[in-house]
This record gives structure tokens, sequence and C-alpha cells, in this order.
């Protein structure tokens, strides 16, 4: 499932990157948790993405999610989603309940003014126009198989705003020409042409706050005691429980990267690095903290 906050958002958005990004993961996961637990009263399994780009690397936040088709009970019995297993619940019941959840936690951040506002804003004007616009909560086709669910992680998880692909060359003139989706015209490919400056500047507004987690994990898979939870209700469906992690010596890690076994001196490349010992970091009367290795 897609969820896409409205063009009138946008600004607001940048200027509070962190906090509303955040927002748009707890309405997003408040929502398919609340339908799952008014439905069904079981809690469902949801993985979370953060893109905040289109196609044409304009400013656009939405999430994807991943979400099973059913949910446990609280005694870990696996119940399905009823109907014909096409869908999970009406696109304008979740697009109401989105937009309500967010709508309402946006209020009290700006009455509280705990964001940033850009000049010129008029919160009340802008909260009617929200209320009377349909926001877009879009779901994908169900996937039939783990393995396009392992296709769908590795792209939609490790996706930034443009692969080099996409882009077809720079010019004489340090323009960037590349290819983008016109969903508005059927998906059809077409060609844009940017200034290197204008192309570096869209690009940069993609880069999340410091620490920023883009990918979240909630219900069946949220962090609190999940490796618990997990292996509790594998043995309710009488499935083996996972293999616990192997930890890979780093000498190891090192031969399937480098090719050899041992740390080789980037200036002879024949004779290997042994680690003597590691000084503690000290603080210079002069300047900055200096770490001594000693190799």
């Amino acid at each position: 499932m897609v969820f896409t906050l409205p063009s009138e958002l946008k600004d607001l958005v940048y200027i509070n990157r962190k906090v509303l990004f955040t927002l748009l993961f707890d309405s997003s996961s408040h929502c398919l948790l609340a339908s799952f637990k008014q439905k069904l009263n079981v809690t469902p399994s949801i993985s979370s993405v953060l893109h905040t780009w289109g196609q044409q690397l304009d400013f656009h936040p939405h999430i994807h999610c991943i979400v099973s088709g059913g949910g446990v009970d609280k005694q870990n019995n696996w119940v399905d989603v009823k109907g014909n297993g096409k869908y999970l619940f009406p696109y304008k019941v979740m697009a109401t309940l989105f937009r309500g959840y967010f709508m309402d936690k946006l209020a009290q951040l700006v009455e509280q003014n705990n964001i940033k506002l850009p000049r010129d804003f008029d919160w009340g004007q802008l909260k009617h126009k929200l209320y009377q616009k349909e926001w877009i909560v879009y779901a994908k086709n169900p996937m039939g198989n783990a393995s396009q669910v392992i296709e769908y992680l590795g792209r939609y998880t490790q996706k930034i705003a443009i692969s080099n692909h996409r882009i077809k060359c720079i010019d004489e003139q340090k323009n960037v020409h590349f290819y983008y989706k016109d969903y508005r015209d059927a998906g059809k490919r077409k060609q844009m042409i940017l200034k290197g400056e204008e192309f570096i500047r869209r690009f940069a507004q993609h880069i999340l706050p410091a620490r920023f987690v883009r990918i979240r994990h909630y219900g069946i898979l949220g962090n609190y005691k999940r490796r618990e939870r997990i292996n509790n209700i594998l043995q309710k469906m009488s499935v083996p429980k996972h293999p616990d992690k192997i930890k890979v010596p780093w000498e190891i890690e090192q031969l399937s990267k480098m090719g050899c076994s041992e740390m080789i001196c980037p200036k002879c490349k024949k004779s290997p690095m042994i680690l003597l010992n590691v000084c503690s970091p000290q603080k210079s009367r002069d300047g900055p903290v200096k770490t001594d290795l000693a190799a």
C-alpha cells in the first residue's frame, strides 16, 4: 500500500522534515493497525519505507508499505483477511482514516508552536482545503509468493531518488539529461533536461535528516519483543523457529571482499598489516580530539 501526502503540504513538510516524516509513518501505520483491529481484531505485519521523490526529482513524500493479508489474534492464531483476497480494505475508508489522524496531530503541532511555519502561512485556510481534498491511499495487487516480497523489498528499500540508468548524459553546457515516467500520460517514458545546479538542488532535497530511519516495522514485526513474538507465532503454526544469526569472523569477511585473509599494506601491496594496539582518544589543548593508532 502507498500513502501519499497532498501537494499543499509540500512546503510545510520540507522545513519540518524530521517531525512530519515521522508523523507520516505514524499516520499510515495507525490507519492499517486500526483497520485490522476494527475489522478482524488481529495484529498484521507491516514494513514501511519512506520515499520523498517523484519521477522528476520533485519533493513528493510518500510511504510504501508491505502489509500481510491477515494477522494474528491474542492467542497467536492466524486469521486471513475476509473477502475474495483481492483487497484489504476500501480506499475511501483508509484515506479518510489516514487524513483524520495526520490532520489531528498536525493541528496539535501548529497550535503548540512545535513546528516551523512558512511565510504568509494561513493554517485555517490550509486546514479547510485539506479536509475538502481527497487524500490518496493506493493498494497494489497482492504478491503471490515470498520471492516477490523479497524482490519488492530489495527494490524499494535500496532505491534512491534517481539511479544511474535513468541518466542519459551531461552535455557541454553541464545540463543533465535523464528519463522519467509521466504517470499523467499513461506512464510514457519521456526525457527531461535540467541545468546542473537545478539537478543537484532537486537531488539534495532527498537527503534525509541525520540518523533518520527510513525503514520501519509495525505490528508483528514491531521492535518490542519481536523475536519472542515471532517465535511464539511460528510455534503456534507448527513452523520451525528462525535460526540464530551466525557471526562471521572478520577474517572470512576480509577474504570474501578482498581475496586475502590478511590486511595488506596499502603502500607496498605485499606485506600484511598487524594491529599492535589502539590508543584511547586524547584531548589536545590546542585543537580537536586526537586519536593515535599504532599498527
